[in-house]
Formats: structure tokens, sequence, C-alpha cells
């Protein structure tokens, strides 16, 4: 998730880029620049890898002040190609030089093209090849509005880009499809942004610009065109938050904000690896061949990364048939595990650091097991460490008890489930595209449904906030998620909160149900309903007061439940997702409505840097 900022004005552009960037710096960044045009009208790229202050020293060491009425600045979340100096954004030709946050998912076939124009290209990023190919639509029309617009045509994925032409110095020109960008105005110039915390300490007013629209900044005014380039009228904002509000979107927290973040980040995770229907991971080393020699998988991780884990054995063994393990990081390696050269190992963390898990990752280097990494932050010690990574892209994860960073680690198990059954021939082709249309265009809309039942599990948790002792049950993948719902609201709430198997609860547990013990059930294998009706009755009978999760469609008997939260329907195999999300709303406004800090509970870290 990286940040974007542009100012043109009376005043010197160069400070207020800088001062803008390191308000988005909270999104997350590995390097950072900008481009101003000079005394000459021409453009000047500063740019490095590292955190801001680099950046800053390099430009206070140039021999001139830099001084511009006009630039755009970038704080770079690597995708495409590891954290460096040439990497780094902004990046363009001698016509024009952008900032970019998405992905272009066609950027290799773009770049293919150019090359043939006779475009070299210098950057492993995406970015790069959305900048020739506004440049390459601009020689032709030499029109910044029209080199934008037809750029934006050919571009699949997402993106908010501001661009400044050397033809037109004083001009910023930006667009945007499902990246988030503002333009904002105030007394000496106008600006453009990822979100209006970059502009706060200038401006407050601000437009919010929509997909497919261009804004044309000067220093005077802002003009928003539509895509078939008639102006269109927009309503001036007034933002009325603090800049630490502003940086969680004007949520009161990072969690929340975190989770109406979910279904753009499993977009995002999943668009650029879904290739004519079918599953296409982006890791040439590791071929069809090479996948389908493994016999076993390990899975190894920690915390809510292990429950990921757990729901890719489930997908992977139902629908590929591969065997797999999946093992606590901090056990795995003191256990002796059995390792074979047939066998892959697959390391879960969101941060890439946690220390339990990297000594895993050796161990089963030194064994000579190939080792596939799922994380979220480029350039972690995991990730470069491992024979093979995938990205999450979720974006930065600020929050402790972690939300989206969660569902985009099931979409990856999900997608890589599928890989395996596609390439072993477990489901055909129609199937595999079928299962995938399904994950990519409605699970989404599903989760962002879920997210739309707020104020019910608002309500259960202010219901619920007092009680000591809290239970979680399911069968299945539904115990799976009950065991990352436990976790979700002790770590947040500090409520005991226990999760079992269903069937156990006779074993023992239900000692522990009295009257009036809170027990959330979760039902929503259509296979297991009848026996978790069965298991429902037994803590009823004990005087649990049952919150139950079910499918919409679920038809249940009299009584079953003192609450019902009915979750959107998806395919069996892909419930886990919309249902999680319930779990995350319920742990978040339990934690508020007891008073406590929700991002920071006490006791935890972000990532786990020692054993």
């Amino acid at each position: 998730m990286c940040g974007i900022i542009g100012y043109t004005g009376s005043e010197n552009a160069v400070p207020k880029l800088l001062d803008g960037l390191s308000a988005l710096e909270y999104r997350g960044y590995d390097s950072a620049g900008v481009a101003v045009f000079d005394s000459e009208n021409k453009v000047k790229i500063i740019k490095s890898k590292g955190r801001l202050s680099v950046l800053r020293e390099k430009i206070s060491l140039m021999p001139d002040e830099l001084y511009s009425g006009c630039g755009i600045g970038h704080t770079r979340w690597a995708t495409h190609g590891e954290p460096s100096d040439i990497n780094s954004h902004p990046h363009g030709t001698f016509n024009v030089s952008i900032v970019h946050n998405g992905i272009i998912e066609n950027y290799a076939d773009i770049k293919e093209i150019l090359i043939g124009e006779g475009y070299k290209f210098v950057s492993e990023t995406d970015t790069e090849a959305a900048a020739k190919l506004i440049d390459s639509i601009y020689l032709k029309t030499r029109n910044p509005v029209d080199a934008m617009l037809e750029a934006a045509k050919l571009l699949t994925g997402s993106f908010a880009v501001g661009a400044v032409f050397t033809d037109y110095p004083g001009v910023i020109y930006a667009m945007r499809r499902e990246s988030p960008l503002i333009a904002a105005v105030s007394d000496k110039g106008c600006f453009i942004a990822s979100d209006i915390s970059a502009v706060l300490k200038y401006t407050n007013r601000f437009y919010r610009i929509k997909e497919n629209e261009i804004a044309i900044i000067n220093e005077r005014e802002i003009t928003v065109l539509g895509a078939d380039k008639m102006p269109v009228s927009k309503q001036l904002e007034t933002a009325d938050w603090d800049i630490e509000a502003a940086e969680k979107g004007g949520y009161p927290f990072f969690m929340i904000k975190e989770i109406h973040e979910e279904p753009e980040a499993v977009l995002k995770t999943l668009r650029p690896r879904i290739k004519d229907g079918v599953p296409d991971l982006g890791i040439p080393e590791l071929t069809d061949e090479k996948l389908i020699s493994f016999e076993r998988i390990h899975i190894v991780a920690c915390g809510t990364a292990m429950h990921a884990g757990m729901i890719g054995k489930y997908a992977i063994e139902k629908i590929a048939r591969i065997p797999v393990n999946v093992e606590i990081a901090s056990e795995f390696r003191y256990n002796n595990p059995i390792l074979g050269e047939k066998e892959l190992v697959i390391i879960i963390s969101q941060s890439g650091e946690t220390a339990d898990t990297l000594a895993a990752l050796r161990l089963a280097k030194l064994n000579g097991v190939y080792t596939l990494a799922i994380v979220n932050v480029p350039g972690s010690t995991i990730a470069n460490e491992a024979d093979s990574v995938i990205y999450t892209w979720a974006g930065p994860e600020i929050a402790v008890a972690s939300t989206k960073a969660y569902e985009v680690q099931l979409a990856i198990m999900y997608l890589f489930a599928f890989k395996l059954a596609y390439i072993h021939g477990m489901l055909s082709e129609a199937d595999t595209k079928k299962y995938l249309d399904e994950l990519l265009n409605d699970v989404p809309k599903k989760i962002k449904k879920s997210i739309e039942l707020e104020k019910k599990c608002s309500e259960i948790a202010e219901k619920y906030k007092n009680h000591k002792n809290i239970f979680f049950i399911g069968r299945g993948a539904d115990y799976i998620l009950s065991m990352e719902s436990a976790l979700k609201l002790k770590e947040i709430s500090y409520i005991h909160c226990e999760a079992y198997a269903a069937g156990e609860l006779k074993h023992g547990t239900i000692s522990l149900v009295t009257d009036g013990t809170p027990v959330f059930a979760i039902a929503c294998q259509d296979g297991l309903f009848e026996k978790m009706v069965s298991n429902i009755g037994e803590v009823r009978a004990r005087g649990a007061s049952v919150i139950l999760i079910c499918k919409e469609s679920t038809e249940l008997p009299d009584g079953i439940a003192e609450e019902i939260i009915r979750v959107p329907e998806t395919s069996e195999l892909f419930m886990p997702m919309p249902v999680i999300t319930i779990s995350q709303l319920i742990a978040y406004y339990t934690s508020l409505r007891l008073g406590l800090d929700v991002d920071k509970p006490r006791n935890l870290a972000k990532s786990v840097t020692v054993e």
C-alpha cells in the first residue's frame, strides 16, 4: 500500500511533498522519492531505498536549494522488484513521470509490446511499464488527458496515478481505479494524495476522485473529467479529523479500518494470480513438474497464520488429496521432524520476521527440503531466505490483532489448493475456473456483506462483554474458525475464551459450561449441521447462552439459540472467509465496549522477533 502526494502552487513544493510523505509513513514503505520541476521547467527525480530520512538527507546535500512550485512524491511498498533505488518511484521518461499506488496485472504484456516499440526498461516494477505506456500514447496525441485515459483502458489491475508532463509545467494529472485518491485545495495551491492525512497540515478541504475520472490540478484550481472527457461536478468536502484519525481513514482504530479493507485486499492478492481463469502463482522456479513431485506438505506458522495454515490443510486435502501436516513453528524444530526430499515446507508469516517461524524455515533448508514462504512484507528475512515466496499484498497491517492479513492468507491457501488440484488432474479446467471465478468475484462481495452486519455484532458484544468465560465450538473447518475466533476475542478483550471441537465437549469440557455461559456455535458446514444441533442442545441443557453463526439459507429448529447471525453465503469451501469477518467484528466491538486499546493489546507485539 504505497503513498502518493502531489502539490502545485505559489510556495515551494519540496517541503510539502516531504511532509506529505511523512504523514503517509503509517501505510508502510521501503523507499521514497519525488519528481519536481526545476528552474528550467525540466523534471528532476530524487529517490532512494530506505526510510524517508534517507531521501531528506539526499535532498539536503544537493548543491543548490531544491525549489519548485510543482511536484509529486511517493512512498513505495514493494510488490514488483526488491526495495532499491532503481525500483523506487517516480518512474518515467523525458516526457512524463508518474507515481503509482496499486498493482498493474498485465504489466509484463505491456512491457513486451513497448520493448518492441524500442523502449528500454531499467527497473523490475510494474509502474515503469505504466509510465512508458502513457509516454507511448502521449507521443502520438501530445495531450496528457488523452494519454492518461487511453492508457487506463489498456491497464488491468488497480491504480492511483499522479503524473507530471515536461511540456506542461505546474500541472499535475491524476486518475484512479480501486486504489484511493483525493484532490485537495488550499489558499496557496492544490494537492493530490492517497488520503487526507497527507495534506491536513495545509488544508482540510478536498474532493474524492471516483474511479475512471481524471483530475487536472494547477496552482489555482482542480478540474475533474469523466472518462468521456466531460467536466464532472464534485462536492467539496471538509475533513474534521485530526492527523491521527486521518491516518485511520476516519475510523477510531486501525483494526476496524483493516477489517473494512478486507474485500479490496483479497481482490489485490488474487487478481494478478488468476490468468485465463486458472491459478498462476507467478513463481517461475516453482514449475508444475516441481509441484507435482511433492508427496507431502508441511505448513509451519504461529498464531493466526497457523490457523490460516489449518484452513489450507482442509482445502488441499479436500480438493487435491495431498497429505498435509500443520505444525506450530515454536514446536517444529524441537520435535525432530521427519522431512523428506519429496516434501514441501510452507512457511506463513505476516511480518516475515517471526523468530520461531524463521527458525523452522532454516531447519527445513538445512534438511534440503524445498521451502515456500507466504508473507506480507517484501524484503523481510523469511522472504529472502525461502526458496520461493508468495507475497500476500495486503498492505500494512497496523493493529496487533491480524484481520485482513488472515483473509489474504486464506485466499492464497485456497489458490494454492486449486493449483495443486488442477495440475494433479483432481479438478477439471472447467471446475477450476468455476471455483476461482467465485473466489475472485463473489467471495470479496460476501465479505463486504459480512461487514454490513456490524451493528448486529456490536449489539452481541454489548450483551456479552462482562462475561468472564466464553467458548467457541464447531466441527471441521468451523472448528478451525472457532480457534481463530477465540484467539481474536481473548487477545484484545482479555476475556478467557476457548475453542473446542464440538464433538469433544462431552469428553470433559462441558463441565465448564454453567448457567449463562456464552457459547458461540459456528455451524456453516451442511454435512455436519445435524451433529452441531446435537452439540448445541448439550450446552443449552447445561444453561449455556448460545450465539449461533450459520449460513443465510440454513433451516433452524425453533429456539435453537438466544442469538443468530446469518452469514452471507458462498460455496461451503469458502465459507471461512465471510464467517471470520463476523468473529473479528465481535472481538473488535467487545474490546471497544470494554474501553480497551483495541490496536495495542497488553503484552502483545505485532511481530514476534524473539523465541
